[in-house]
C-alpha cells in the first residue's frame, strides 16, 4: 500500500480551469480494454459540490510520494496561456527523443501486458469520476490520496495527470538481481480516461509485491510528437517530519530554511528538488514552473495535517529551474501567483519568479576570519563601519551605466575600504526586493540576495574576501514591515497569514508597507530563522535592524483612534519586543562573536544591553540624537555657534547609557538633505574646513563609527541610488585630502586604544573645559585601560587662529601632536603645534600641569601624552 503522511483536508468551491486547451480526441489506444477487479479501498463522492474531499476519515493522509516532468526545451506552448511566463524552460528537466518534423512519431514499445484485458475505472466504481473531476479541474484536496500507486484487488493502480500527453504507459524497472544478464522492463500501457490527460494503468495481478517510488516511470508521447519519461513525483515520501512540523507550530524552528523552500535533495536515491510553504488557509497549493507549463493542476502539493504546511518532491527537476506557487484562497478563488518566500534566488526585476538554488556548492576559505571573530570582544575594539549602497558606490557608463557584479565589488570596493582602514562594510539590504528606489529597504525575497549583481555564490565569494581581507561584512535587515506587492507575502494564503488584519496595527502610515504580527510564532519563526540565515550561509558578521522605534511603539506615526493599545493598556508593542529579545539571544547563542545593531531613535531604555538585565539584546544602537545634535551645530555660522554651544556637549549626559555606533548615514545625505559638505556653513574654504573639523570630533567622541559611501571625498551633490558616486572630484587637492583624512583618522583610531578601547562608561573619557562657549572651543581627554594611554582632544568651532590658549592637562610630559585637521596635507592652511609640546608646571582649569596651544582655525588637534621621552 502507498505510505501516507498526515494531511489536512479540505473543502473548497470550483474555478476556472487553467491551462491549454484539453483535446478532445480519444486516445488511439482506448480501444484496449482491460479486466480489473474491484477496488478494495472505497473512495466516498465528495460532500461539497464542486470539489473532492478525502477519501474517509482515516485516509486523511496523502500518499507520500512525487515526480519531476520531463519536457524538451523548444516544447511549444498556447500563446493565451495566462499562466505562461516568458522565460526560457530550464536545461536539464527533460529527457526527449524528437520525432522528426517530416516523420510521424514512432510508436511506443511493445506491451508486455498487452494480453491482460482490463475495463475502464467507470465500470469499475462510478463515484472515481468526481475524483477524476477534482484533478482535471484542479479541485482536488488531497491529491496523493487519489494520484499515485495505489493497491486494488491482485494489483495496482497508477494514475497520474499530465495534461500535454497524447498516450503514455508505465515502465516496471526490473528488481535487482545477481544475474549477469540485465533484465529488461517491463511496460504497461496506461487508459487516457479524460481528454485533459487524466491517465491511469493497471498492473498484472502478479505485481503484487509494494511498489517503491523508483521502481516505475510514466512514459509517453506528447501532442508534439515528442517523448518523454519521468519518475511519478506521488510515489514519493514526506521529506518533512513531524518533528518539524511540531517545532514550527512552536515557533522554534529556527533553522526553517533548510526545511521550507525548495531544495536539492535526494530522496531514496534520486535527485530533485523538494517543495515546501507554509500556506495554514489554503484549500489548494501548487508548485509552476517552465517545468510544468505553469500549469497548477499538474504538482498539487499535499498538506501536512493541521500544520499548515504543504509540500512536495519533484524527482530529477534541477538547479536553474524557475517557479512560483499557485495559491487557492479560503473563498476558492485563486490568487496571483507567490513568489517563494524562503527561496533562495529571485529573477532579476521586473520578472518576479523564484530560482532553485544550491547554496552548499561554495568552498570558504575564511575559517582563521571566524575563528579569530568568536572570541572578539567588540565592545572593547575599534569598529569603523564604511555604509554602502551596491548598486550606486561605482558603476560603468560606458557600458549602459551598469552596476557593479559581486565580483567586479569584491575587486574594486574590497581594496578601497581596506586602503581607507575601516573594520566593517556595512551594506544598504541586498536582499530580493522589487523596487530600486527603496534602497532594498521594501525587501520581499527575505532569503535571496538580489539577482541585480549576480548569484548567491558570487555573493559568498564577495562575504569571503571581506573577511580574507579582515574586513566584518554587516547587512541592512528589515524586519519591521514589507511591501504590498501582489507575488509577496501580503495575503499571502488568501488570508492575513504575515500581517496582522486590522490597519490599525498592519498598515504602516508612512511608507505604504504592512506590519508583520509578531504575535503569530510562525512569523517570529520565519523572521528569526531568516537572522539566522544570513550568519549562517553567508558568514554574515552582524545585521544592522532598520525602524526599531516603529517596532517598539504601537502608535509609531499614528494618530488618536489609529492604533489599538496593548493589553495593558500601554503604546508598547509587548509583542516586537519579545520578538526583538528572542532575536538577539538565539543569534548571540548560536554564533559567537557577531554584532546587532539597533536604529533606534527614541528614547527607549537598554536597547544595547542583555536580555537578562532588562534589555533588548542589541550590541549597539544608533545614537540618532548626537547625529542630530552635532549636525544642527554645524550648520549654524561660527559667529553663532556660542550660542548652540550646549548642542555640542549635551551627548555627553547620556553617551554611556548604550553602546552607541555614532552615524552619519545614508538618512542625511538624501531627500533634499544635501551632501555633509553642503550642510556647513561658510565659503568654499570654512565649508572643507568644517568638514574636516565634524570628522575629527566624530572620531574623538566616545562610540564607534560609520560613514555613508561617498562621503570620505566630500561629494558636492547628495546621494542618488540612480548614479555612481562623484569619483571625479578626486582630481581636486581639496577633496583629495579630505579622503587623506578619513584615511589618518581610521589608522589612528584603530591603532590608540584611548580612542576605543573604553567607549561605553566615563573611565574611557574626561572633560577639560566643556564651558568656553564663548571662543566656541571644546576640550576633552579620552583614555584606554592603559593609564598610559591618553590622548587629549582640542576643537576650535571658529575661523580664527587663537594663539596662545592654554589649556589644563592631568601629567607632565610631551605631548605629540598627532593629528591635525588643518594640516596642508588635508587641505588646510597648516597651523599647528610645530610637532607637540612639554607640559608646563602651571595649573590651569584644575589640573596641575599645562599647555599653551595654538589652536588652528576650524580643526581639531589630538595630542598623544608621551610618559617619558629620551
Amino acid at each position: 500500500m502507498a505510505r501516507h503522511c498526515n494531511a489536512l483536508p479540505t473543502t473548497i468551491q470550483p474555478h476556472r480551469r487553467h491551462g491549454r486547451a484539453a483535446e478532445s480526441t480519444v486516445p488511439r489506444r482506448a480501444a484496449l480494454q482491460i479486466r480489473v477487479a474491484r477496488s478494495r479501498r472505497s473512495l466516498p463522492l465528495s460532500k461539497t459540490k464542486g470539489w473532492s474531499s478525502s477519501p474517509s476519515a482515516t485516509n486523511r493522509a496523502t500518499s507520500t510520494q512525487c515526480a519531476r516532468w520531463k519536457h524538451p526545451r523548444h516544447l511549444a506552448i498556447a500563446r493565451e496561456h495566462s499562466k505562461i511566463q516568458r522565460t526560457p524552460l530550464r536545461p536539464g528537466i527533460v529527457s526527449v527523443s524528437e520525432a522528426s518534423n517530416n516523420s510521424e512519431a514512432p510508436p511506443l514499445p511493445e506491451h508486455h501486458a498487452a494480453a491482460w484485458p482490463s475495463k475502464p475505472i467507470a465500470s469499475r466504481d462510478p463515484r472515481l469520476h468526481s475524483q477524476i473531476d477534482a484533478v482535471v479541474t484542479g479541485r482536488h484536496s488531497d491529491p496523493f490520496g487519489f494520484l499515485g500507486p495505489h493497491a486494488i484487488d491482485g494489483g495496482w493502480a497508477i494514475r497520474f495527470f499530465i495534461p500535454w500527453a497524447e498516450e503514455a504507459q508505465i515502465s516496471l524497472q526490473p528488481p535487482a538481481t545477481e544475474s549477469a544478464a540485465p533484465a529488461s522492463a517491463q511496460a504497461v500501457e496506461a487508459l487516457k480516461l479524460r481528454p485533459e490527460g487524466f491517465f491511469e494503468a493497471l498492473l498484472p495481478a502478479n505485481q503484487t509485491s509494494a511498489l517503491a517510488s523508483t521502481s516505475y516511470k510514466i512514459q509517453g508521447r506528447t501532442h508534439y510528437g515528442e517523448s518523454f519519461e519521468l519518475y511519478d513525483p506521488y510515489a514519493f515520501p514526506c521529506v518533512l517530519t513531524e518533528f518539524d512540523l511540531y517545532l514550527m507550530g512552536e515557533g522554534r524552528h529556527y533553522d526553517t530554511y533548510q526545511k521550507l523552500g525548495a531544495h536539492l535533495v535526494t530522496l531514496e536515491g534520486v535527485r530533485g528538488v523538494q517543495f515546501a510553504v507554509w500556506a495554514p488557509s489554503a484549500k489548494r497549493v501548487s508548485v509552476v514552473g517552465d517545468f510544468n507549463r505553469w500549469d497548477g493542476r499538474v504538482h498539487p502539493l499535499r498538506a501536512r495535517g493541521s500544520s499548515g504546511i504543504w509540500e512536495i518532491f519533484i524527482p530529477e527537476l534541477a538547479e536553474g529551474a524557475i517557479y512560483k506557487f499557485e495559491i487557492i484562497g479560503p473563498d476558492g478563488n485563486m490568487l496571483p501567483l507567490k513568489a517563494d518566500p524562503y527561496a533562495f534566488r529571485s529573477e532579476l526585476r521586473p520578472n518576479t519568479g523564484s530560482i532553485v538554488a544550491n547554496l552548499e556548492n561554495y568552498l570558504w576559505n575564511d575559517s582563521d576570519w571566524l575563528l579569530q571573530r568568536s572570541t572578539k570582544n567588540w565592545f572593547q575594539s575599534p569598529v569603523s563601519i564604511y555604509e554602502v549602497h551596491l548598486g550606486s558606490w561605482r558603476r560603468v557608463p560606458e557600458d549602459q551605466n551598469r552596476w557593479l557584479s559581486y565580483l567586479e565589488l569584491a575587486d574594486q570596493l574590497i581594496p578601497y575600504v581596506k586602503e581607507l582602514g575601516y573594520t566593517h562594510i556595512e551594506m544598504l539590504p541586498v536582499m530580493e526586493h522589487p523596487y530600486d528606489g527603496s534602497w532594498g529597504y521594501q525587501t520581499l525575497g527575505y532569503f535571496a540576495a538580489t539577482s541585480r549583481y549576480g548569484s548567491p555564490t558570487e555573493f559568498m565569494e564577495f562575504v569571503d574576501r571581506c573577511h580574507q581581507s579582515n574586513i566584518g561584512v554587516i547587512l541592512d535587515w528589515t524586519p519591521a514591515h514589507f511591501p504590498r506587492d501582489a507575488h509577496g507575502l501580503a495575503q499571502f494564503d488568501g488570508s492575513h497569514l504575515y500581517e496582522h488584519a486590522d490597519p490599525r496595527q498592519g498598515a504602516h502610515p508612512d511608507w505604504g508597507t504592512l506590519v508583520y504580527n509578531y504575535g503569530r510564532n510562525e512569523v517570529q519563526n520565519y523572521l528569526i530563522s531568516n537572522a539566522l540565515f544570513w550568519l549562517d550561509k553567508y558568514h554574515i558578521d552582524g545585521l544592522r535592524v532598520d525602524a526599531v522605534a516603529s517596532m517598539l511603539y504601537l502608535d509609531y506615526s499614528r494618530k488618536p483612534g489609529e492604533w489599538i493599545p496593548n493589553q495593558y493598556g500601554g503604546r508598547e508593542n509587548l509583542q516586537a519586543i519579545e520578538f526583538l529579545k528572542r532575536m538577539n539571544e538565539v543569534a548571540h547563542g548560536k554564533f559567537l562573536g557577531i554584532l546587532t545593531i539597533a536604529e533606534e531613535s527614541t528614547a527607549w531604555p537598554a536597547v544595547s544591553r542583555p536580555t537578562y538585565l532588562g534589555g533588548l539584546g542589541f550590541s549597539f544602537k544608533w545614537n540618532m540624537g548626537w547625529m542630530n545634535d552635532t549636525l544642527n551645530y554645524f550648520s549654524h555660522d561660527s559667529v553663532h555657534r556660542k550660542y548652540e554651544h550646549n548642542k555640542i556637549t549635551f551627548s555627553m549626559l547620556y553617551a554611556f547609557t548604550e553602546n552607541f555606533v555614532l552615524p552619519f548615514s545614508h538618512d542625511e545625505v538624501v531627500h533634499g538633505k544635501n551632501s555633509l559638505l553642503h550642510k556647513m556653513p561658510g565659503d568654499m574654504w570654512q565649508q572643507f574646513a568644517n568638514l574636516r573639523l565634524l570628522y575629527g570630533y566624530h572620531y574623538a567622541h566616545p562610540g564607534k563609527k560609520l560613514l555613508f559611501m561617498g562621503q570620505e571625498f566630500a561629494p558636492r551633490h547628495e546621494w542618488s541610488e540612480a548614479r555612481s558616486l562623484d569619483w571625479h572630484l578626486l582630481q581636486w587637492d581639496s577633496h583629495r585630502g579630505v579622503q587623506n583624512l578619513i584615511r589618518d583618522l581610521n589608522r589612528l583610531y584603530t591603532s590608540e586604544p584611548a580612542l576605543h578601547q573604553v567607549d561605553f562608561d566615563w573611565h574611557g573619557f574626561e572633560w577639560i573645559d566643556a564651558n568656553d562657549a564663548d571662543n566656541s572651543v571644546l576640550s576633552f581627554i579620552r583614555r584606554g585601560k592603559n593609564p598610559e594611554d591618553l590622548i587629549v582632544v582640542v576643537f576650535n568651532a571658529t575661523p580664527v587662529v587663537r594663539g596662545g590658549y592654554r589649556l589644563g592637562v592631568p601629567q607632565p610630559g610631551y605631548y605629540r601632536e598627532i593629528l591635525n585637521t588643518d594640516a596642508a596635507h588635508y587641505g588646510g592652511s597648516n597651523v599647528g603645534n610645530a610637532g607637540g609640546q612639554d607640559a608646563l608646571n602651571e595649573p590651569a582649569q584644575g589640573r596641575p600641569h599645562s599647555l599653551v596651544l595654538t589652536l588652528p582655525p576650524l580643526a581639531a588637534t589630538f595630542l598623544k601624552w608621551i610618559p617619558s621621552r629620551s
